[in-house]
């Protein structure tokens, strides 16, 4: 069975960049997938290939095991980075005016409800607060009752409630059966809606699969954190990696009681440590690295 969406390839030069080199992979149907990577590393670029946006310079991608081409322009929805929303009308009228441009059309009024938007049909687009945007943007692209939706960064810049609330509508279309390809920067936002990840780097995937098979391929334990300014002793006998912008050292324990007792003697004390799980934060610094990029 093919997959619903595949990438294969992918190439995109620039004058001087290579952009993107080689980029391959598949979605199944009903998932969300996730395109992470630092700024620069090519993945709204990939997706902008994807989406007929950009052209490739070399690569192709298949939907539904065919070229894509108008079928998947109809069936495709996007809510792009940034979109600019016609002034002086309303929510309900920017909506029916999106619609229409389709001829795969969806319930309006199943859409307002998957959306939150009951409330807001009759305000204005100007008089919308970033939260109320973003959820109208996710309607837009939702008006051709779209199988696969291509979300690109959808949450950048709104407070906790926003984007929790965004990520609850996001679980509703993907139960519903939609096909979603999420980029963002929020490794907890990854984490919760994502069936799976490609983390991308200069150009390439560096690595993909679902969170929890990442995590334990990286990390056969738990992290236990130790405030430097604790340590009296040199921990080179024990796996670790020192954070010097946050004055953490970070062991990675399969067995906590062990190394608990082999760092005992060498910290001044062991009130002010934590365990914890990894997180896809971890493994994102791990493989992309912690410098700041432009």
């Amino acid at each position: 069975m093919p997959f619903a969406l595949e990438a294969r390839d992918l190439v995109k030069r620039y004058p001087g960049v290579l952009a993107v080199d080689g980029v391959s992979f598949g979605v199944p149907d009903g998932v969300c997938f996730g395109l992470l990577g630092p700024n620069g590393a090519g993945k709204t670029t990939t997706v902008e290939i994807i989406e007929g946006v950009t052209p490739a310079t070399s690569g192709e991608v298949l939907y539904r095991g065919e070229p894509a081409g108008s079928r998947f322009r109809e069936e495709t929805g996007i809510q792009f980075q940034a979109t600019a929303l016609q002034d002086y009308i309303t929510v309900r009228e920017t909506l029916d005016m999106f619609r229409k441009l389709y001829d795969r059309r969806a319930d309006l009024d199943a859409v307002i409800d998957a959306c939150s938007l009951g409330d807001l049909l009759d305000r204005d687009n100007r008089k919308l607060s970033g939260g109320q945007r973003q959820r109208l943007f996710l309607a837009v692209a939702l008006v051709n009752r779209p199988r696969i939706v291509f979300l690109d960064e959808p949450t950048t810049g709104l407070d906790p409630q926003a984007r929790r609330n965004f990520w609850d509508l996001v679980k509703r279309i993907r139960k519903e059966g939609t096909t979603i390809i999420l980029t963002t920067h929020y490794m907890d936002e990854a984490q919760v809606l994502c069936d799976e990840i490609a983390i991308m780097d200069h150009g390439r995937i560096i690595a993909q699969g679902t969170p929890d098979e990442l995590l334990r391929s990286r990390y056969p334990g738990l992290i236990i954190e130790v405030p430097q300014k604790d340590v009296i002793d040199d921990l080179a006998a024990l796996e670790h990696r020192v954070l010097d912008e946050a004055g953490v050292v970070e062991i990675v324990a399969s067995d906590v009681s062990k190394a608990l007792a082999d760092l005992g003697p060498a910290v001044r004390t062991l009130n002010h440590i934590k365990i914890r799980q990894p997180t896809l934060e971890d493994l994102f610094l791990d493989l992309t690295g912690h410098s700041l990029r432009p």
